[in-house]
């Protein structure tokens, strides 16, 4: 579960994100019912989301929107989002982020 969040959403991952053999990260979030991102949040990385599972709305830049199986989101770097599950069930989303993609250019000294 997430920190601050009274158990109402957490993540499981897939793989280590510091693991240098991956260039993703792949991680399924799940939200209780009730369960919210409540601000608006960013990040520096583009990144998809998949729905698994239940019905939410979700906050993409100043727009919030209905989402639930099957849909597909692909956010920009630094688009503000944010979540509200307001199904009667869980509601889980298979998320990948882009990581460990750019490479140092200058030797460490």
């Amino acid at each position: 579960m997430m920190p601050d969040t009274d158990g109402a959403w957490g993540t499981t991952r897939f793989m280590d994100p510091a693991d240098l053999r991956h260039d993703m990260h792949i991680t399924v979030v799940t939200f209780k019912p009730g369960g919210s991102i409540p601000f608006a949040e960013t990040h520096v990385m583009e990144h998809g989301l998949f729905v698994l599972e239940g019905k939410a709305v979700y906050r993409l830049n100043r727009d919030w929107v209905e989402v639930g199986p099957g849909d597909y989101m692909w956010l920009r770097a630094f688009c503000p989002q944010a979540c509200y599950a307001g199904g009667p069930g869980p509601f889980r989303y298979l998320l990948y982020k882009d990581v460990n993609r750019h490479a140092t250019l200058w030797p460490n000294r």
